[in-house]
């Protein structure tokens, strides 16, 4: 594609070169750029883009686009007031407006998020749809799964794969769109269709400050959502039991379906019905009434399916067969997962790393104990610190034997974390590990026939960060050589 092609697409900017020649890539990091790329300079926390100006031209960049001066370079630069939404406009010129060839559906909120975009995914793909997904733990174009670093990814790379996609005749993406992505434009050019709400808690407080700052950034997906109606509908999917739904309904001018128990809502459940092995419930629809059945258990997977079968009905599925796709999803890794090693005490590994979130799960397994309900928790490092306290209350509230460890303590001193979740249960009765596998050891040392264990924070992380290193750690198999050392200790 001719630079000038994408300059065109580009509102302000002044051009020191050629704009004649020829573009075969677009990217923001030099070690990527190759011949006939053109390279994007990214200010960003800890590295500058035009830092690595004769990086990329030694790699085969034949232009650049740069908002400080370029002193000296021997290929066209184009200055623009902002190389992120530069980028963002470029890129979705570049592979030609990807989103507009297919469906997209975005899923944000603090927690759910994973669990309701692989709920649409399912629904779609066992109705004959071509899917791709991007999430945090995985993305898939069809059948082939990618590496993901990011929540969701930059503006570049999304739009790359969504241009895959397209060329795999992939007719519907779902993905999950981060708070910080949203703040970030990495979902500027995005096209959705639909756009879901799950919940707003605490989290990522280092990062927004505020809860209305976190508010507003998440309330972005749902402003950004079309502004007119000649063209296809699009749908604001909304939570009604949260408040930041009725801020999100002003902020749209989409349609909106609400998903709620406790208030009335156009999708709603009623008569839930919870067992060790699953969960059941009737949901009243604008397209009609049935009774649903999942393998899921607790309140919170409750909404999120609620979550998907407002989505898939705005989508155009048949009620029925949503719920029958639902009666078959068996959970997703490292959500509420249990260690499956035929003990007479269960251990479950989740993901909750928020306050809301530690609560739910704890409260859900508060359901199926027979005996002590224990707690292996900690909390990252270098993230909120606000919420260090109230983890510690919660789990100290909540189950009946609680281990406080370490989560991802990067570059902050791991005692120093525990210290502050420490600050908040004075008094009460607890234990501390620092090293994460000995905690989750003692909790299986401790465990008797009737208990359960929850593990909590990293879910299907598979490493700990330790200062600046990346380590494997995997709390399910750490349960696992637990689990066996116990047993054979008994036999």
């Amino acid at each position: 594609m001719k630079l000038k092609r994408l300059l065109d697409a580009l509102w302000m900017y002044e051009c020191e070169g050629n704009q004649a020649i020829s573009i075969q890539s677009v990217e923001m990091d030099s070690r990527l750029v190759k011949q006939g790329s053109l390279f994007i300079c990214i200010e960003g926390y800890t590295t500058d883009g035009h830092e690595y100006i004769e990086q990329a031209v030694a790699n085969g960049a034949v232009a650049i686009v740069a908002q400080k001066e370029v002193k000296q370079t021997s290929v066209p630069v184009i200055y623009v007031p902002d190389t992120k939404r530069a980028m963002a406009i470029i890129a979705n010129t570049f592979y030609g407006h990807p989103t507009k060839q297919m469906k997209l559906i975005g899923v944000t909120g603090t927690n759910g998020k994973t669990t309701v975009t692989n709920m649409i995914d399912t629904i779609l793909r066992d109705h004959c749809h071509r899917t791709g997904l991007i999430g945090t733990i995985e993305m898939r174009i069809a059948d082939e799964v990618l590496e993901t670093k990011n929540t969701t990814p930059e503006s570049i790379t999304l739009q790359k794969v969504f241009a895959k996609m397209v060329e795999k005749n992939v007719d519907t993406a779902i993905m999950e769109v981060s708070s910080h992505a949203l703040d970030l434009g990495r979902v500027r050019g995005c096209d959705f269709d639909i756009a879901v709400f799950t919940n707003l808690t605490q989290d990522h407080l280092d990062y927004h400050h505020t809860m209305e700052e976190y508010q507003q950034a998440k309330g972005l997906l749902f402003s950004q959502l079309g502004n007119t109606y000649d063209g296809e509908k699009k749908v604001a999917v909304l939570n009604v039991d949260d408040s930041a739904s009725k801020v999100y309904e002003k902020m749209t001018a989409a349609h909106v379906l609400t998903y709620g128990i406790d208030q009335d809502a156009d999708v709603r459940a009623t008569n839930i019905q919870m067992t060790a092995k699953g969960t059941t419930f009737d949901v009243t629809t604008p397209f009609g009434q049935q009774q649903v059945s999942i393998k899921l258990i607790g309140k919170f997977n409750v909404y999120n399916t609620l979550a998907a079968i407002a989505a898939t009905l705005s989508y155009g599925l048949p009620l029925s067969d949503i719920v029958a796709s639902l009666a078959n999803i068996k959970g997703v890794s490292g959500r509420f997962e249990v260690v499956d090693e035929q003990t007479p005490y269960t251990v479950i590994v989740d993901y909750a790393h928020t306050p809301d979130s530690l609560l739910n799960v704890l409260k859900t397994a508060r359901q199926i104990v027979h005996g002590e309900l224990s707690v292996v928790v900690g909390c990252g490092g270098d993230r909120d610190r606000t919420k260090r306290p109230k983890m510690a209350q919660i789990a100290v509230k909540e189950a009946d034997v609680r281990i406080f460890t370490s989560d991802n303590p990067r570059t902050e001193n791991p005692e120093q974390i525990l210290r502050d979740m420490e600050a908040g249960v004075v008094g009460e009765e607890y234990t501390t590990i620092v090293n994460r596998k000995e905690a989750i050891f003692r909790a299986v040392h401790l465990a008797q026939p009737g208990d359960v264990i929850i593990i909590a924070g990293k879910g299907h992380e598979d490493y700990q960060i330790i200062g600046k290193e990346v380590h494997h750690f995997d709390d399910r198999e750490v349960a696992r050589a637990a689990i066996k050392e116990k047993t054979n200790a008994n036999n």
